[in-house]
């Protein structure tokens, strides 16, 4: 199974990646992640991408989706695999499309994490202060300020990756300022309305998977 998790930060994609990766037995792909691995390989795109970080810069929609590319094309993403923070752009989305119907494969499901940004706000300014209170220290993230940034920058940037992928069919969006578990169950429900997974069962017939509304 070939899925994406969207969500603006703090919605816990992260959280919903990796059950679902350790579920299904596929792994989960973060930007992140794969950033660092290709600047540890010391490859010539990981060099370039270095020297960009280094500079404080953005790394560019060729350089990431060259990083993606790369990662998908390894032997354990040939079951599926979950991208956790890609992709951030349309332009991304297009790339990441064109990539796979290069290999005859497509994505068979987008999961959205939607919340509230004002509840989403609390819930950060709340963990700072607990944060605070108990002596430790607050996270840049927790900073509601940098968080707002994050927000703004989601919104303009990530968020109409979501239209791109409803146009398709394949967007199921659940609320993400529910509970880990609710919401868990929720993107089950997502996923089984699409009969991609059944509720109880590991996987459905992997031959039986394409695109599916949602």
């Amino acid at each position: 199974m070939r899925l994406v998790m969207l969500g603006p930060p703090g919605a816990g994609k992260g959280t919903q990646a990796t059950k679902f990766a350790t579920r299904l037995g596929i792994p989960q792909l973060s930007t992140g992640d794969m950033l660092r691995e290709t600047v540890a390989s010391g490859s010539a795109l990981g060099l370039r991408a270095k020297h960009i970080m280094e500079r404080g810069e953005l790394v560019p929609d060729d350089v990431v989706v060259s990083v993606v590319t790369n990662r998908i094309s390894q032997p354990d993403t040939a079951n599926g695999f979950i991208l956790d923070g890609f992709p951030r752009t349309v332009t991304q989305a297009e790339a990441l499309d064109q990539e796979l119907a290069g290999r005859g494969i497509e994505l068979d499901a987008v999961l959205e994490l939607e919340v509230n940004e004002d509840a989403l706000l609390d819930r950060i300014r709340g963990r700072a202060e607990e944060a605070a209170k108990n002596g430790g220290c607050i996270r840049k993230d927790d900073n509601p300020e940098v968080f707002r940034t994050r927000l703004e920058v989601y919104r303009a940037q990530t968020a109409p990756v979501t239209k791109y992928y409803r146009a398709q069919g394949l967007l199921g969006t659940v609320d993400g300022l529910q509970s880990i578990d609710a919401v868990t169950a929720g993107l089950t429900a997502v996923l089984a309305k699409a009969a991609l997974l059944r509720i109880g069962d590991k996987i459905s017939d992997a031959s039986s998977i394409g695109k599916h509304s949602s």
